[in-house]
């Protein structure tokens, strides 16, 4: 039997379509479980085992194994160790398998990285470098000034932003209307800065680069689709490079920047939460962390007995 011809192969694309349509999933994470599985399988298959119901903790563990001593990072073996555990237990209720191998499977604690964030100086020489590069009036220089004062202003994720439509920005109350992970939506705020950075783009970019099939889309390319956020970061990067700035951010970085000013400027953490859009308060609250680190920094190079 080849790999591509095992019985076991189906049942993947059954749970990867159970994830997609009844969990609701993103394609990001289906692709990724997907994978997991997959490799799984190859190993599998390479000790003689060709059915899900031959499968015990014992295969499992070998496998998290392997990954460990070939130098797999922990979030990789964590996230791998959860596919296994969400497909095992979606297999034992639709009598896949009769029993649930992967109920005692550990999962190895994840490292905690503080996410990189700019200081409040530094967030606002970035959007210096973008005002003074609209000075222009280019189209794509008022576009990406009003994307990165509204990252900045609002803490959207990237693939939110640029799903935004022109509906969805209420510019009398300076609030959009988002649809985050898992079909969620909220309403999030955003600030003066950025209100006069949409004014300038819906007034004067946005007409520039519309054309006919445009659509309801708030963010343009420079071709009048829908904004990139391979663009997005792009634009970043060339703003970051006219700045003192030594951090190098992504995109997601100036969502991270926003949460940490908001809770340093007295916010309160369930507030940073919704405007978020966190299912859980536990991954806001490394946020605060972020800050409590900034201090010590700060404290150490700067008191004469740190």
């Amino acid at each position: 039997m080849t790999t591509e011809t095992r019985a076991t192969l189906p049942v993947i694309e059954r749970f990867a379509d159970h994830l997609a349509i009844e969990r609701n999933r993103s394609e990001h994470t289906v692709a990724a479980y997907r994978a997991d599985l997959r490799a799984l399988d190859q190993q599998l298959a390479e000790v003689g085992i060709d059915e899900w119901s031959q499968v015990r903790l014992a295969d499992l563990r070998s496998y998290l194994g392997d990954l460990d001593r070939a130098g797999a990072a922990r979030s990789t073996i964590a996230r791998r160790s959860a596919a296994i555990r969400s497909f095992f237990g979606w297999a034992v209720r639709t009598g896949v398998v009769a029993s649930d191998p992967s109920l005692r499977l550990a999962s190895p604690k994840r490292s905690r990285h503080l996410p990189a964030v700019l200081r409040q100086d530094e967030a606002a020489e970035l959007m210096h470098v973008a005002e003074v590069s609209a000075d222009d009036a280019d189209p794509v220089h008022l576009r990406d000034r009003a994307v990165l004062e509204l990252l900045y202003s609002s803490g959207l994720r990237v693939g939110e932003l640029v799903g935004l439509d022109i509906d969805d920005c209420d510019r009398g109350t300076r609030t959009v209307r988002v649809l985050g992970k898992g079909n969620k939506e909220r309403t999030v705020p955003y600030g003066v800065p950025a209100a006069d950075a949409l004014d300038a783009w819906l007034q004067q970019g946005r007409p520039a680069l519309a054309t006919p099939t445009s659509g309801p889309a708030l963010f343009l390319g420079a071709r009048g689709g829908r904004l990139d956020p391979r663009t997005v970061r792009r634009s970043l990067d060339a703003a970051q490079r006219q700045t003192s700035t030594g951090e190098r951010l992504s995109p997601h970085g100036l969502r991270h920047t926003a949460a940490t000013h908001l809770l340093e400027g007295g916010a309160d953490l369930r507030m940073v939460q919704e405007l978020l859009g966190h299912s859980s308060l536990a991954t806001t609250q490394i946020y605060t962390h972020v800050s409590v680190e900034r201090l010590r920094r700060s404290y150490r190079q700067a008191h004469p007995r740190a």
